[in-house]
């Protein structure tokens, strides 16, 4: 049976270490041989504290819950989610708790294909306070310059609107780096690594960038 992480087993995990964890918790949740956990132990085991080796930043959407898609239990992962996976003075506050006082090895951005969110930014949606989220998401959207024809820059091009997403990770990885110098130092000091990574809904496959 699983154990929950420790002080010991946490510290001896290396930032190369916890992606490939994750890696490999991916490959097993793809392959449906997810360890075998009782995480009502591992509810015992964290209730003195906790030790997770990965900070997960994700995507509200139902379909992408990072403990099940890294097949990872309870105490493994600290999972921050908001619509578009993007980063605001809270979450990134959030993270440097998760990483400069609780431990972890690395930050995921980890974004996922028909992001509802994103859809939204492509048509600029407006919506009460989801007006304000999504314009957080609309730079990428802008810096993805292909197709050039605007009646392809919408939500009803698949593709825009996942190559939108990948971009939103790439730009949030870059706003960490510039509006966390604490977590910039811990990355500068290989501390920490700040990857990006993409979820298939179709087949349920992350793809590390």
């Amino acid at each position: 049976m699983i154990k929950a992480h420790t002080k010991e087993t946490q510290a001896a995990i290396s930032s190369n270490m916890a992606i490939q964890m994750l890696k490999d918790g991916n490959e097993r949740f793809v392959a449906h041989k997810e360890l075998n956990r009782d995480l009502l132990d591992q509810v015992s085991d964290t209730s003195t504290g906790q030790y997770p080796f990965a900070t997960i930043l994700s995507c509200i959407d139902s379909r992408v819950s990072s403990e099940l898609i890294f097949d990872q239990g309870i105490g493994d992962i600290f999972s921050v989610r908001i619509a578009g996976n993007f980063v605001n003075e809270d979450i990134l506050g959030s993270m440097e708790f998760a990483c400069k006082l609780a431990g972890t090895k690395v930050i995921v951005v980890l974004g996922h294909t028909s992001c509802g969110a994103v859809k939204g930014a492509c048509d600029d949606a407006k919506l009460g306070n989801l007006t304000a989220l999504v314009s957080k998401i609309k730079p990428a959207v802008a810096a993805v310059q292909e197709p050039t024809d605007e009646s392809k820059r919408n939500s009803s091009n698949i593709e825009f609107v996942n190559n939108v997403a990948v971009k939103n990770v790439e730009m949030t990885i870059a706003n960490i780096r510039k509006q966390s110098p604490v977590l910039k130092e811990m990355e500068d000091f290989n501390e920490i690594q700040i990857v990006g990574a993409m979820y298939d809904i179709n087949t349920g496959k992350v793809s590390f960038m």
